[in-house]
């Protein structure tokens, strides 16, 4: 109980104090940072520190693969073998990676960002994982006890931002994903510019942990309407409505969503989607169960009862290669239910 009560006031002290006296009289147009190192080159991360290179910023990458490594080492981008050697290059260091273990790991590991004890190089730290907020919460509160090695642009002590994502791998690419920030708003200011590069909408969501309770709350959100579009089309079809002309009916009226707009489930529909590629593609029924799970574990956490969490976390729709072969099953008369 008393580790409890503290740890609860040292997040207090986050929420509502600066990391630094103040900023250097300068616009956010323009980063403050000028070595950025970045951890988890896998589908998103690769394509957000490519945009980050393209903007022109001097990177050191991380990734455990190492066909990746020398990928960008033959790129002529510095690579390290520890996220520990990452840190000591960077001015901030972002880190994407696949779950709340890997980051972690990354993090409190023996080779991780703080191997360093209470000094640390890098004055900002930014988690794009979809994480949950407890975990985010926590690591904040380990980064906010270190001490910057060098007091650079009045910064007094290192920060981190949870700021996970949301676009998919076609908006990594493009440079159009949308951040959903955790942490001090002085430091999201900061960070504004260098998110930028990435993605084309950055939304300020609070105290540390915000971020990524933002992303999950938007993915289960995601989730039940998709499966709930998928049975919507389902059922039109069998009644004798075409998938068009009942997409056309939700589109403009009140059903519409991301999932019937931009991601529909049925094929020939919409051009560049996984339905139009045989399914292939998108974002994997994997991440989803787990972002599902990291929503259902979270409400129960706080108390909060949420049963179509519970019904989207449990449908055997999800295991297919995509959310949106959901509509495939039905249509096809596979058996459905639940774990």
């Amino acid at each position: 109980m008393a580790m409890m009560k503290i740890y609860s006031y040292r997040l207090r002290a986050l929420l509502f104090s600066s990391p630094y006296r103040s900023f250097p009289s300068r616009s956010f147009s323009s980063s403050p940072f000028e070595s950025v190192g970045f951890i988890g080159l896998g589908n998103m991360g690769s394509r957000m520190a490519n945009n980050l290179l393209k903007a022109g910023y001097k990177m050191t990458v991380h990734d455990v693969n190492c066909n990746v490594m020398k990928k960008y080492s033959d790129m002529g981008v510095s690579t390290k073998q520890t996220p520990f050697e990452v840190a000591e290059a960077s001015d901030v260091v972002i880190t994407m990676l696949p779950s709340s273990s890997h980051v972690l790991d990354v993090y409190n590991g023996p080779n991780g960002l703080l191997r360093g004890g209470n000094l640390l190089t890098p004055r900002l730290l930014i988690d794009s994982s979809t994480i949950d907020p407890q975990t985010s919460r926590k690591l904040s509160v380990f980064v906010s006890n270190c001490t910057l090695k060098e007091n650079k642009d009045n910064w007094e002590k290192p920060v981190m931002l949870d700021a996970p994502v949301s676009g998919g791998v076609v908006a990594a690419e493009a440079g159009s994903l949308t951040f959903m920030v955790g942490g001090s708003k002085g430091a999201y200011l900061a960070a504004k510019s260098l998110l930028l590069s990435m993605g084309k909408n950055t939304i300020f969501c609070g105290g540390p942990g915000n971020g990524s309770a933002a992303k999950i709350c938007n993915n289960l959100a995601m989730a039940v309407s998709m499966l709930g579009v998928s049975e919507a089309l389902a059922l039109g079809q069998s009644l004798g409505i075409t998938a068009c002309t009942l997409t056309k009916i939700f589109n403009s009226s009140s059903a519409r969503c991301w999932s019937s707009d931009s991601y529909n489930p049925v094929p020939g529909v919409m051009q560049g989607v996984p339905s139009s590629r045989n399914y292939t593609g998108g974002f994997a029924s994997k991440l989803m169960a787990k972002d599902l799970n990291l929503a259902a574990v979270s409400a129960e956490e706080v108390g909060l009862k949420c049963p179509l969490t519970f019904l989207a976390q449990n449908i055997d729709g999800l295991h297919t290669r995509n959310i949106t072969e959901y509509f495939a099953k039905l249509c096809l008369g596979q058996p459905l239910g639940f774990f």
